[in-house]
């Protein structure tokens, strides 16, 4: 029998372990599709145009990408409002500028949270449910969304009760 040396595995040390978009760190081991989905704002449809748009194997391991095709990526990421059609993007018609946008990593964040303070501050009816702590978007409150203490019969508190009672009696 002859000895079989073992095959090596692909080259681990041209991988990029982590891929730096934004302020967000991104899995360099995975796909291009599923590392851009790691990513705040960015869905799998939209890593799915990301990576066609670039030209790139949407299967093809993130980090044994070329530094050039990375930084393709990179951009295309950042200016993705321009190149998504208007129904993909997930900020139509800004209240402030009325714009069209495409909001991804931490600013998707940051702009959810001002949204929310600004409902706030205005006392909307939305803002008022999110200060109170209550369910924003229409959903049933009768016996969901409960924040107090249980509302059952405590099995357990009730047996406690009866062992205590019975060892009292016991003890006179």
């Amino acid at each position: 029998m002859s000895e079989e040396t073992p095959q090596e595995p692909e080259d681990d040390e041209d991988i990029q372990y982590f891929v730096r978009i934004g302020q967000t760190d991104l899995d360099g081991t995975k796909s291009v599709e599923r590392a851009l989905t790691g990513l705040d704002g960015i869905g799998r449809r939209t890593a799915r145009l990301v990576a066609s748009e670039a030209a790139v194997d949407r299967t093809a391991t993130f980090g044994t990408l070329e530094q050039d095709t990375i930084d393709d990526i990179v951009s295309l990421v950042e200016s993705l409002g321009d190149d998504l059609p208007d129904w993909l993007n997930n900020r139509p018609g800004d209240f402030y500028t009325g714009e069209t946008e495409h909001i991804v990593g931490n600013d998707l964040g940051l702009t959810r949270q001002q949204d929310i303070n600004r409902m706030k501050m205005i006392d909307s009816y939305k803002g008022a449910r999110h200060k109170r702590g209550q369910k924003v978007r229409g959903q049933r409150t009768k016996s969901t969304g409960r924040t107090e203490g249980t509302i059952g019969v405590n099995v357990e508190e009730i047996r406690e009760e009866q062992a205590e009672e019975a060892a009292e009696e016991d003890d006179e």
